[in-house]
């Protein structure tokens, strides 16, 4: 922890210095001469010297434990395995909710923060869908893609993992507060390596997507334009030798140019949980079918998983409706009506909605536009 709140060290360096005094805890026994002989910075030196960094370690951790948090070193069994393989993984992590599920199987579920309905109904469904096989769904909170994500894992009765960009008392975006809540009341964990009170600072995302990828046994894209911190997160996933999955999206739609671009280099093509679940690694997937058996009576629940291929018989005036409504574009109500007066009446097309509604069949969007769910 001192190490990590010292001025000029990051994790690279953080663990070329340990290597160097033998044991994090000789830190507070060396020599100004063999601090800096283990590769730090002269500032930094000074800064641990001077007994700065023991303060303020001492400091951070007092207000963790008041805040109800923890904290994880890579000494700690709990530190997950996956993430100590990659070339600099956090040296201290910040935890609220569950340590453990950080271990677990798990895919990172990324894309971009203005999805399409298409873009955030694909989201949720993968991920409630896979959530519901007991693999845990790593995101990273921000709006769009990752919202959907944890919320479909939620929604699921699954495990959902947030990894932020901030301090693990800094929401952000603010809106997310009730998922914040929902995350860690329904089991999941909040992740961090920056220390409380850390503001969003747009470098910190970026930085903090290699943890995402490295947590996971692969990452799945939906949606992304050509710059953007999810195709960083593909990246490092390949670097860590992690598999990628891809959601083909729409060519006219900006955001389809990541995931297809993706899957021209070799991403799996992604439509529906089985094209996840197949390429799992045997152990894996043995380890996850053991689970759901154990856990019993979860096998009518997953049979019941959405499909993007399946629907049950409606009555007529709902089918109407959902004739004139798409997954990828919403249609608002009044246009609805002026396409269905010839053969629906408005208090049909209300009810239809309603039912569609209620079944969870369609979604509402704001502004009265309807889309069809997953």
């Amino acid at each position: 922890m001192a190490l990590t709140l010292t001025p000029g060290m990051g994790p690279t360096r953080i663990g070329r210095a340990v290597k160097a005094l033998g044991a994090a805890e000789r830190l507070f026994e060396a020599s100004l001469t063999e601090l800096e002989a283990a590769g730090m910075p002269a500032q930094s030196a000074q800064f641990i010297f001077e007994g700065r960094a023991h303060a303020a370690a001492e400091d951070e951790i007092h207000r963790v434990t008041e805040a109800g948090g923890s904290i994880l070193t890579q000494d700690d069994e709990a530190y997950p395995e996956r993430l100590r393989e990659i070339y600099d993984p956090p040296a201290v992590l910040w935890i609220r909710g569950n340590a453990e599920l950080l271990a677990r199987p798990g895919i990172a579920v990324v894309g971009t923060r203005h999805p399409s309905p298409y873009g955030a109904g694909m989201a949720e469904m993968l991920s409630r869908d896979l959530a519901n096989r007991r693999l845990v769904i790593f995101s990273g909170m921000a709006r769009g893609v990752d919202t959907a994500a944890h919320k479909g894992a939620i929604e699921a009765g699954g495990k959902t993992v947030a990894v932020w960009g901030t301090g693990i008392d800094v929401i952000y975006p603010k809106e997310n507060k009730k998922l914040a809540e929902n995350i860690v009341a329904s089991g999941g964990t909040i992740v961090s390596e920056y220390p409380l009170g850390t503001f969003p600072a747009p470098q910190n995302f970026p930085i903090r997507n290699r943890i995402l990828s490295g947590m996971s046994v692969g990452v799945l894209v939906i949606e992304a334009a050509e710059y953007s911190g999810t195709r960083i997160t593909a990246r490092l996933a390949m670097e860590q030798n992690r598999d990628v999955y891809a959601v083909p999206g729409n060519v006219t739609n900006k955001n389809a140019w990541g995931p297809n671009t993706l899957i021209k280099q070799g991403a799996k093509l992604t439509a529906t949980w089985e094209d996840v679940w197949e390429d799992l690694p045997s152990h894996i997937r043995l380890q996850l079918e053991d689970e759901v058996s154990a856990a019993g009576g979860n096998e009518s629940k997953i049979a019941e998983t959405a499909s993007l291929f399946s629907n049950k018989p409606l009555p007529a005036h709902e089918q109407m409706v959902m004739d004139r409504l798409r997954h990828d574009e919403s249609i608002q109500l009044d246009d609805l009506i002026e396409r269905l007066e010839a053969e629906l009446g408005s208090a049909e097309i209300f009810t239809a909605l309603f039912e569609l509604e209620i079944a969870g069949r369609i979604r509402q969007l704001p502004g009265k536009n309807y889309v069809r769910s997953f």
